[in-house]
């Protein structure tokens, strides 16, 4: 079917009561997690995985994904009031958010924050549906060859774009690789890296991996230092911005959503990196760039379309070549390879269904999410009165029923807080565990695909130089790898993040 066809396809599943009421649901969710730090769409989504069991993969993509970008939404709200972001991709929002809420203009803030996501989903929408089938296409005509080199380039851009170290990203990818080879091998069926543990000899499961190092990690991490917090006495009679705030507002959404769509094709990018890299350059364009940080409306304008921008587009590297973005993205191909749909350029001509319907579902979720956060925005700053201590014990609970409802073994539980622990160590040593959930779901695919490709071979590796499209992609890994090793670039990349933190 054509692009206008499929998407309107997709407009009709995305509007059935069921699927509607799923993107609520995410909405809902991904906007209360937002707006309580220190959960996160990551742990969130984490935790959610084994109810998507019982969901057809369509209705659980439409949740998960409503999640995600609600999270943007959400993160928002407690960035402005609070000066504490919700979600990372909305650190940048406190500077002049919190600013604007200080001078009493919190309302005019709160609005902009919500139509500038609007405006940047919209745009989003429409611009994954002009990428996605012309990048499809072009991936059909990959073999095992280029799809291995294909995944080695998003790995090493994971390692180029993850903060911190380089080293240390390096060394979680490794790791993530390792992960994904216990058990036993499809060839020759025999048993690796299991310790002599039966339970291990299907390989270790995304979920209790999954969860723990990101949602139980989270729990302890948070618990370890409780952040005090004071919100603001607000007002919302004055909501609606002037007409001088939409005027200074219009080009910087307009930017923000443009570039945010283009970085969050890139593996590791997403919602954080063009939040940092959309208000970096609204600061350079803006003719009153010298106001940023004193409670600029163009500075709150450009990161939060951005963010929204850039979670959205970051499902066309999973729904069209197959390789998970970021951490959110990692545990969606998770879960939609859970019912046996493999990520990929034949999502789109296998199950379009599934493509459509989720693209087309960003549309109708950007609205819920205006409709949800402007209304009940006193509703959510009650929220945060409540101490999160009273969160902790139930999000444990859910992670620890949701693991064994899945194969109902205390194997799974064990596994579930060993990671818990682990990826609490991790954060402890300044390890980001995003690359090492990448290098785990791709391993499997990747091993598959340099087996095949050696066997077709012969054996002989000069294959991968000898194919173009291949060697193409090799090459870009090499030259990132090269421009990441320059003392310049890695020292401004080390002050980027820092700056970041």
């Amino acid at each position: 079917m054509s692009t206008v066809d499929g998407f309107l396809h997709g407009l009709a599943l995305a509007a059935q009561p069921l699927n509607l009421l799923y993107c609520l649901i995410g909405a809902l969710v991904g906007t209360l997690i937002g707006v309580l730090p220190g959960v996160g769409p990551v742990a969130t989504i984490a935790m959610l995985l084994p109810l998507t069991f019982y969901l057809e993969p369509l209705q659980a993509l439409i949740m998960l994904a409503g999640i995600f970008y609600g999270a943007q939404y959400g993160g928002s709200t407690t960035a402005i009031l609070v000066n504490l972001p919700g979600e990372n991709s909305s650190v940048v929002t406190c500077l002049d958010g919190y600013q604007m809420a200080r001078k009493g203009r919190e309302g005019p803030a709160l609005a902009i924050a919500a139509l500038a996501s609007l405006f940047a989903g919209i745009f989003a929408t429409f611009f994954i549906v002009l990428m996605a089938p012309p990048l499809a296409g072009f991936v059909l005509a990959f073999g095992a060859t280029e799809y291995f080199s294909l995944m080695v380039l998003g790995l090493i851009a994971a390692i180029v774009l993850a903060s911190g170290s380089v080293l240390k990203a390096l060394g979680m990818i490794t790791l993530g690789l390792l992960l994904s080879m216990v058990g036993t091998d499809v060839n020759s069926g025999a048993l690796r890296f299991t310790l002599g543990l039966p339970q291990l000899m299907d390989g270790i499961d995304f979920v209790p991996l999954a969860m723990g190092i990101f949602a139980v990690s989270e729990v302890i991490r948070n618990l370890e230092s409780p952040e005090p917090r004071e919100t603001l006495k607000t007002r919302f009679r004055d909501l609606w911005p002037t007409r001088e705030d939409f005027r200074r507002s219009w080009k910087p959404a307009l930017r923000g959503s443009t570039l945010g769509s283009i970085l969050g094709l890139l593996p590791g990018g997403g919602a954080m990196l063009s939040s940092f890299a959309a208000y970096s350059v609204e600061k350079r364009l803006s003719p009153n760039g010298h106001l940023f940080g004193q409670g600029a409306v163009e500075g709150v304008a450009a990161p939060e379309s951005a963010n929204n921008a850039g979670a959205q587009t970051s499902f066309v590297p999973l729904l069209t070549l197959g390789i998970p973005g970021n951490a959110v993205i990692a545990l969606m191909a998770g879960a939609i390879m859970i019912h046996g749909v493999q990520p990929g350029p034949q999502v789109m001509t296998n199950n379009p269904e599934l493509f459509w319907g989720v693209i087309a579902s960003m549309i109708i979720g950007n609205f819920m999410l205006v409709v949800i956060n402007l209304p009940m925005l006193p509703l959510w700053v009650r929220l945060l009165s409540i101490p999160y201590r009273l969160f902790y014990p139930a999000i444990l609970v859910f992670c620890c029923i949701g693991v064994y409802t899945i194969n109902y073994a205390v194997f799974d539980v064990v596994m579930l807080l060993v990671f818990g622990l682990f990826g609490y160590i991790l954060y402890k040593f300044r390890f980001e565990p995003a690359p090492l959930l990448l290098a785990f779901v791709l391993g499997p695919l990747m091993e598959e695909n340099f087996r095949r490709t050696m066997m077709l071979s012969f054996g002989d590796p000069l294959i991968f130089i000898q194919r173009p499209i291949s060697a193409t992609l090799l090459g870009l890994a090499v030259i990132l790898i090269a421009v990441i090793a320059l003392p310049s670039l890695r020292k401004r990349r080390q002050e980027t993040f820092a700056e970041a933190g």
